[in-house]
């Protein structure tokens, strides 16, 4: 199989978070079928192993991990391709179907070809989407242990660059991401009797005013879901509200967080309401080994390929969770303006840049074994 029947076959198969069984079964019939050693990681991922039969001279054997993420998203797609989702409300509409072909296209080659030293590894790594995150799972298994893992290596589309253009930045790059769950009790009666209240509404009102002020250059946060059930005349016993932080800084995020729940107190102390807060901490920052960026741009460069330097992004990666225990490299593989929008019912990324993908993370995966 081909790595764009490949890609195919999981656009038409997609499945949600951390329930990839089928995807993470087709995956390891066709690493069976091509003679790569595999086993399951993190309950529905797949991690693959290429020993090299060339000389190696360092004394523990090197590694180099190449991750992909595997998961869908709950989107109905309307792309009318041949290829389309045959499941109903679920679609690969950020681009994983790509990044695992990718990968397996690397695989492919490698393992018809395994004269280089040290190890490759291929991640196919489930639940990207959502909390707790696959990567947080795969690295609690420590299936690298052993190993000195040069570089932890992944790559996502991006519409905003042509094919055959790849994206870079050095350092922090995407942002760390945390869930925020509100719920303010007062109590509540008739809307025309406000003395007898304790107003959770207002004071809803008012935390969420105050959150959004603390957006600045590297801290978002933004309150997407706000539900009072009260009626015209009537104000209830409770509000809610759910929203998302996004910031760059550990020692920021650490600030961050205290001054919702000194905001949360001081309302709660002038109104008479009383607010609980959940914090749901998410990905750690994705922050890129600066020697990985340099050397891939160089490389990049010489393979004729269009080179970006990146700005930040505050949309948030799992893959963060690596760059905390290994050198890593998260860079974007350019699929097209006419691919649309990521998380979009009608996503569709050039196939095109699945050759340049497969071409290029195999020469830079191999260059740093070489090294």
């Amino acid at each position: 199989m081909n790595p764009i029947e490949f890609r195919r076959h999981l656009h038409a198969n997609p499945e949600l978070s951390f329930e990839e069984h089928a995807t993470a079964a087709f995956i390891a019939e066709q690493l069976a079928a091509l003679g790569i050693e595999h086993r399951t990681v993190a309950r529905t991922g797949i991690l693959a192993r290429i020993e090299g039969r060339g000389k190696c001279a360092a004394k523990e054997r090197p590694a180099v991990v190449l991750r992909a993420d595997i998961d869908a998203l709950p989107v109905c797609e309307q792309t009318g391709l041949e290829w389309q989702s045959h499941r109903e409300g679920v679609m690969h509409a950020c681009g994983h179907d790509v990044h695992a072909a990718v990968l397996f296209g690397v695989l492919q080659q490698a393992a018809a070809a395994p004269d280089f030293g040290g190890t490759l590894f291929g991640l196919f790594q489930p639940g990207e989407e959502c909390n707790p995150g696959g990567a947080s799972l795969v690295l609690a298994e420590r299936p690298f242990d052993g190993y000195a893992v040069r570089a932890v290596i992944g790559e996502h589309v991006e519409p905003q660059l042509e094919v055959g253009t790849v994206g870079f930045r050095a350092g922090k790059y995407m942002a760390a991401s945390d869930e925020l769950r509100l719920k303010v009790r007062g109590t509540g009666g008739h809307g025309a009797m406000r003395s007898q209240l304790r107003d959770p509404v207002a004071a809803a009102a008012e935390i969420v005013t105050r959150l959004v002020g603390l957006n600045g250059e590297e801290c978002v946060l933004s309150i997407g879901k706000l539900e009072a059930a009260g009626a015209t005349n009537i104000v209830p016993d409770e509000a809610a509200m759910e929203g998302t932080l996004r910031t760059f800084d550990e020692r920021q995020r650490e600030i961050i967080h205290q001054r919702i729940r000194n905001i949360a107190a001081d309302v709660d102390a002038r109104l008479g309401v009383e607010t609980s807060i959940d914090i749901g901490r998410g990905y750690p920052c994705v922050v890129n080994d600066e020697i990985l960026v340099k050397q891939a741009a160089a490389l990049a460069a010489e393979a004729g390929l269009q080179v970006e330097m990146l700005p930040l992004r505050t949309t948030a990666e799992d893959f963060g969770f690596y760059c905390k225990q290994y050198p890593s490299l998260f860079y974007r593989l350019g699929v097209g303006s006419a691919a649309g929008r990521p998380h979009t019912t009608t996503f569709s990324p050039d196939e095109g840049a699945i050759d340049v993908g497969i071409g290029f993370m195999k020469r830079l995966a191999l260059q740093i074994l070489e090294k």
